[in-house]
């Protein structure tokens, strides 16, 4: 069962970890961040084999933890922004309003230039 999203720990190792409730990065686990599992608060790479847990077992975590782990996931994300390139909130959201307009134009230029490459 998952009870609440939490971040994990972290493995000084970086050994592989599937299933449980207790490692950051881990796969196919539960509650913690990590990749292939559920109620998780945000995706962790730790650069292991991903597990992944079906899809009914993500669609029978309660709401009320999708929630909470969407918020915690939310505001890691802010966390980023603002400690690794110095975007506040107010630059992410002009720089998704100008990069959405011109979006399908730079996704044809790079169809094009890997082609030309």
């Amino acid at each position: 069962d998952v009870s609440s999203p939490k971040h994990g720990k972290v493995d000084p190792d970086n050994m592989p970890h599937v299933g449980g409730n207790m490692w950051a990065g881990g796969t196919g686990g539960r509650d913690t961040a990590g990749l292939g599992g559920k109620g998780g608060p945000y995706r962790l790479d730790a650069g292991h084999r991903v597990y992944q847990v079906s899809q009914a077992e993500k669609d029978a975590v309660p709401e009320e933890v999708k929630r909470a782990a969407r918020e915690m996931g939310e505001k890691a994300f802010k966390r980023s922004l603002c400690e690794k390139i110095q975007m506040s909130e107010y630059d992410a959201s002009t720089y998704e309003r100008f990069s959405g307009a011109v979006r399908r134009q730079v996704q044809s230029l790079r169809i094009i230039l890997d082609n030309l490459q």
